[in-house]
């Protein structure tokens, strides 16, 4: 992991005037970060992953470790330079000084922000909801949203808040099914060995790197934190430790639950169900009931949720701020310093797509959509190299950036033919919503 290298400019104008309160402290934004990395995903990848590598998911696992960090640091250096609400969109504005360029950035991240919303309230409303309530998943979702937004409008302290709690029992839940593989290989009904098997009928590079694709969602969510820059304290030396600490304690926690999930079930079990943690609970039988890990399930998808919505909402603002979308979008309510009018909209998205859509075909555009945002961070950090600021910030050494890119590349090439179909679809929504306003603006500033 790279360290902050202190970065000295010429005097100049601080970029620390924000509207919004800085209300996030160091130990919150780790868990923020935490709690959105370690989301509803890996509940259900730890099977999926198995089906395309065999019993050694752990190998996959690290290496989308090692490719989100090389993202990762480019954030760091990008957020503490320029510590503004929105983005990787503000960052593309700042590299690239092409409006429609930035909003294809900043709207990529939007789209799969409340693309995944979307999906997680579908799936609250799903299976794990029904020992608990009988009711339609569409309506479910669509009540869940409107209390997520209720939340996210009362403040950003007191969502952070709800997720410290969500994600203590979302990491709680992880540690339990640690905790049971131990259980289970202590009593002698475990096999570990089953960690170093690879499936026999696929070469070992192509087993690994295409499931260190789909291991690589599991680490997205990281890049949400770079939205909270101007609510954050002291945001060029906490938000380094945090990003780079949340992604290291996720890796430990996947590799734990990968190590104990094939040594209680084969991969191939793992692989037969929706909810292979879930299986493992059941076949560790070790007294811990079936609908309290479904509870714990619940709670990570609400988590997941209410982080992401945070993020589309900051996103919508930020990019209101630097006139990418239209200017009433980046009002706050004057008690609560929230983005208001951004909550309202990326929620009536979200509960539109909820209505639409089913939980595969919101799912499999949010990696491509995140790629296309990397992309763009990583080659943003090459650009702004030279662009010079008044206070220090963390530097990543040119190397990562670079490797970053290369990384990218090659999860782009795993990406199938529907995937790109479907991203490139939402990629021209973006393009007309783009023209639309600007053809807007134009037209006001030649009337005034």
């Amino acid at each position: 992991m790279p360290h902050p290298v202190p970065v000295t400019s010429p005097p100049a104008t601080r970029d620390d005037d924000t509207r919004l309160k800085r209300g996030v402290t160091g130990p919150l934004l780790l868990l923020f970060i935490l709690g959105d990395v370690l989301g509803a995903g890996v509940y259900a990848l730890v099977g999926v992953i198995g089906e395309q590598v065999g019993g050694a998911v752990w190998i996959p696992l690290l290496v989308a470790l090692g490719m989100s960090l090389l993202t990762a640091a480019s954030y760091a250096e990008l957020v503490t330079k320029y510590p503004r609400a929105g983005g990787a969109a503000v960052f593309a504005q700042r590299a690239y000084g092409r409006p429609f360029i930035s909003f294809l950035v900043g709207w990529s991240m939007l789209a799969a922000g409340v693309t995944s919303a979307a999906g997680l309230a579908i799936a609250f409303g799903g299976d794990y909801l029904s020992p608990f309530l009988d009711a339609p998943p569409v309506l479910v979702a669509v009540v869940f949203l409107a209390l997520i937004a209720a939340l996210n409008a009362r403040g950003i302290k007191e969502s952070l808040g709800a997720n410290v709690g969500m994600t203590v029992v979302e990491v709680g839940g992880l540690v339990l099914v640690v905790v049971l593989g131990a259980v289970v290989l202590g009593r002698g009904d475990g096999d570990l060995g089953r960690a170093l098997e690879l499936r026999p009928d696929v070469s070992p590079w192509a087993a690994v790197l295409g499931a260190a694709l789909l291991a690589f969602y599991s680490f997205v969510g990281f890049e949400t934190s770079a939205n909270l820059a101007e609510e954050v304290r002291d945001v060029r030396r906490t938000y380094p430790r945090a990003l780079f600490g949340s992604l290291l304690i996720a890796g430990v926690v996947y590799v734990l639950v990968a190590l104990a999930a094939v040594t209680v079930l084969p991969s191939d079990e793992l692989a037969s169900t929706s909810g292979p943690l879930l299986a493992v609970v059941d076949a560790a039988d070790a007294g811990v009931p079936s609908w309290l890990f479904g509870l714990i399930a619940l709670i990570a998808v609400a988590n997941g949720a209410l982080l992401t919505m945070i993020m589309a909402s900051r996103l919508v603002y930020g990019m209101a701020r630097e006139g990418l979308l239209p200017a009433v979008l980046g009002r706050t309510l004057p008690n609560r310093q929230t983005p208001w009018a951004a909550i309202v909209v990326t929620t009536a998205l979200a509960m539109g797509l909820a209505l639409v859509g089913s939980l595969e075909t919101l799912a499999s555009t949010v990696v491509l959509l995140l790629l296309v945002v990397f992309t763009s961070t990583n080659l943003a950090v090459l650009v702004l190299r030279e662009d010079e600021v008044a206070h220090d910030h963390f530097r990543a050494p040119r190397a990562l950036p670079v490797l970053a890119l290369v990384s990218c590349a090659v999860l782009f090439a795993q990406q199938p033919l529907e995937n790109w179909l479907i991203g490139g679809l939402l990629l021209g929504v973006g393009a007309v919503v783009h023209l639309l306003t600007r053809s807007r603006s134009e037209r006001t500033a030649r009337t005034s």
